[in-house]
C-alpha cells in the first residue's frame, strides 16, 4: 500500500511486529517515538542505546520500512512528498532569495567563514524567525541550540525580538532550548537523546554552533584524523536522520582554515573535510564587507545555482 508522508507520523511503534510494551518503553526512553525514527536508523545504533538484541531490532526496522514503503519510488511520488517541506525566513530578503524562500526543513545548512562574519548572528536570528506565525514567514516551531563555543546569548535574542511584535518575548525565550556541549562525546550524546525533546516541544530547528570545535581540539595530528572523521560522520548523519524523521531544519556553523597550497585567490577553506561537505544540503560561505555588511555566498546546493547576498548585522539582527 502506498502511503503519503502525511501518514508517517500516524504509525505507532506498537503497530510494528516484535514491539511489545517492554520494547516500546525502551525505544521511547531512548528517543525512538515513531516508526519513521526507527526506519531511518541502523540496528547497531538502536541496539547500542536500548540494549535490545540486533536481530530483534533488525526485524522491527524491516517492518517499519515496509509499512512506510521505504524503497524505490517515482520522481513524481517524491515530488508530491516534498510538498510537505516547509520554509521559514532568515529575516533577510536578500538571503531568502538565494535560498529559494528561506530555510527549508529536512535539510542541513552549513555556514562557514572567519570570525565575525555573522555565523552565530544568523543562528540566533533563526531561533526567533522559526517561531513566527506562518503568515509572516515563520512555521510556529521551537528551536534547540547546541553550543560548543559558549557564544549563545539570550540577551541577543531579546534584541532581535524587538523587531518582531508578533512574538511575546517571554514565550519566545521559553521556546529556545539551550544545551552547552563540553566535549565531542557530550555533543554526540545530546543529539542521540534529542528525539524526545523534539516530539514534546515541537522543535523545528536544531542549531549546532560550532560543529567542529570539540573535534578539532580533541583530535590533534594526522594520526587521529581517521578517528575524528568517523565520529564527525556519525554525528552529522544523526542530525540528518533527525531532520528527515521529524521534518525539521538543521543549521550548523563551521570554522575555517587557510590552505597553504593556494597562492592565488581565496585560501580560506572550511574544516571537517568531505564528511561535512557531503552531508550538508546547502553550504554558505560568509565573509566580511565594509562596516557592518556581510556577504553570503551559496556555494553548494542540490538544486540552486551559486549566488551571493549582502546583509547587515544590526541591533535587530541580520537585515538587508
Amino acid at each position: 500500500m502506498k502511503m503519503s508522508s502525511n501518514a508517517i507520523e500516524e504509525i505507532s511503534i506498537e503497530d510494528l511486529k516484535g514491539v511489545g510494551p517492554a520494547i516500546a518503553e525502551k525505544l521511547r526512553e531512548n528517543g525512538y517515538y515513531t516508526a519513521n525514527a526507527i526506519a531511518v536508523s541502523s540496528p547497531k545504533e538502536i541496539s547500542s542505546v536500548t540494549g535490545i538484541g540486533e536481530s530483534v531490532i533488525q526485524k522491527i526496522i524491516i517492518d517499519a520500512r515496509s509499512k512506510l514503503n521505504i524503497g524505490f519510488e517515482t520522481a513524481g511520488e517524491l515530488l508530491e512528498k516534498r510538498q510537505n517541506i516547509i520554509r521559514f525566513t532568515t529575516g533577510s530578503n536578500n538571503l531568502d532569495e538565494i535560498l529559494n524562500g528561506g530555510i527549508e526543513t529536512r535539510a542541513i545548512y552549513e555556514a562557514f567563514g572567519e570570525f565575525r562574519t555573522g555565523k552565530t548572528q544568523i543562528a540566533h536570528q533563526l531561533c526567533i524567525t522559526v517561531q513566527l506565525p506562518i503568515d509572516v514567514g515563520g512555521i510556529e516551531g521551537a528551536a534547540c541550540y547546541i553550543d560548543s563555543e559558549g557564544t549563545f546569548r539570550p540577551e541577543r535574542l531579546l534584541q532581535i525580538l524587538n523587531r518582531y511584535p508578533q512574538l511575546d518575548p517571554k514565550k519566545a525565550l521559553d521556546n529556545v532550548f539551550y544545551c552547552r556541549a563540553y566535549n565531542s562525546d557530550h555533543q554526540q550524546l545530546i543529539v542521540d537523546k534529542l528525539s524526545s525533546l523534539i516530539e514534546e516541544k515541537n522543535i523545528k530547528l536544531i542549531v549546532v554552533d560550532s560543529i567542529i570545535s570539540h573535534f578539532r581540539s580533541e583530535y590533534i595530528g594526522r594520526g587521529t584524523l581517521s578517528d575524528r572523521q568517523q565520529k564527525l560522520n556519525r554525528f552529522i548523519h544523526k542530525l540528518l536522520q533527525l531532520s528527515e524523521a521529524h521534518n525539521l531544519a538543521v543549521y550548523i556553523t563551521n570554522q575555517v582554515q587557510s590552505s597553504p597550497g593556494v597562492f592565488f585567490g581565496d585560501p580560506t577553506v572550511p574544516t571537517g573535510g568531505n564528511v561535512i561537505a557531503h552531508a550538508s544540503t546547502y553550504r554558505l560561505y560568509l565573509r566580511k564587507s565594509k562596516a557592518n555588511k556581510r556577504i553570503a555566498k551559496l556555494i553548494d546546493s542540490p538544486c540552486l545555482p551559486e549566488a551571493e547576498a549582502i546583509f547587515s548585522i544590526t541591533e535587530n539582527g541580520i537585515e538587508d
